[in-house]
């Protein structure tokens, strides 16, 4: 089992950057997949991109791919997020999520673990 803590959030002006962390319990956390959602009031939530295990092999949303770099510090047990050219559209509460399943994991039920989320506000 893992347990997720998501911080970095904040409100930032259109155009500007913000990186999320997403630190993890457990000694177990290179055996996960890791994910980062988002969800928008009124809206579902969606996927913004994932990481694989060994660093190698990441993936993104069509909506943040070229502004979201996804990473992973396995010897801190921590997932980022590098959000730049932030739009207000990108305005939400962001997720990080841990899956033990193999292959691009882009549906919430994917995953088993979830984070509490921070908010990210983008103003116009």
């Amino acid at each position: 089992q893992v347990q997720l803590v998501e911080s970095g959030g904040g409100l930032v002006q259109a155009g500007g950057s913000l990186r999320l962390s997403c630190a993890a319990s457990g000694r177990t956390f290179s055996s996960y997949v890791m994910g980062w959602f988002r969800q928008a009031p009124g809206k579902e939530r969606e996927f913004v991109g994932r990481i694989s295990r060994s660093i190698t092999f990441t993936y993104y949303a069509d909506s943040v791919k070229g502004r979201f770099t996804i990473s992973r510090d396995n010897a801190k047990n921590t997932v980022y997020l590098q959000m730049k050219a932030l739009k207000p559209e990108d305005t939400a509460v962001y997720y990080c999520a841990a899956t033990l399943r193999v292959g691009v994991t882009t549906r919430t039920d994917e995953y088993d673990y979830w984070g509490q989320g921070t908010q990210v506000t983008v103003s116009s």
